[in-house]
């Protein structure tokens, strides 16, 4: 899991948690019903339309808001891979790393449908469509196995 590649799509700053799965569908536990509704409310076109393998695009203060982990579930069950911004809210990072969800704190200019290859491992992302590179603080080993292994309750399940 070390590189990922995919198209993206583009949000601006402060996207919280009340837009990525709005408090309505929170009546399920079932990570593809809350898919279903994933950021409908801000781009009513990405249920419908985002595919396995893309990554989000995003401003400043990405997941901030609620602590709800049915934000960064819904995300990845709906079909990103990855999720690079300018910043995110603390505890969405540490839920979506928990999970298995990359998310990556760098500025990297992209529109809808460009294509983005990110190196875990170097920290380095680029925008092939437009040719624009950015770097960004490598995963450490133990971060990328828990990637690797879908997310800190597998990692332990697997290394015990």
């Amino acid at each position: 899991m070390d590189i990922i590649r995919g198209k993206t799509w583009t949000f601006g700053e402060n996207i919280d948690t009340d837009v990525i799965i709005p408090g309505r569908y929170l009546r399920t536990f079932n990570p593809q019903d809350l898919a279903d509704h994933v950021l409908e409310g801000e781009r009513p076109d990405f249920t419908e339309n985002v595919q396995k393998g893309d990554i989000i695009v995003a401003d400043e203060n990405f997941g901030c808001g609620s602590s709800r982990e049915q934000a960064p579930v819904a995300i990845k069950t709906a079909g990103v891979d990855a999720i690079v911004a300018k910043s995110f809210a603390r505890i969405f990072y540490r839920n979506a790393i928990n999970i298995g969800l990359p998310v990556i704190v760098s500025d990297i200019e992209a529109k809808d449908g460009d294509i983005i290859k990110i190196d875990l491992s170097k920290g380095s992302l680029i925008n092939e469509t437009s040719g624009e590179e950015a770097n960004f603080e490598p995963f450490k080993e133990f971060m990328l196995d828990i990637l690797e292994d879908g997310g800190l309750v597998n990692h332990h399940l697997k290394n015990d």
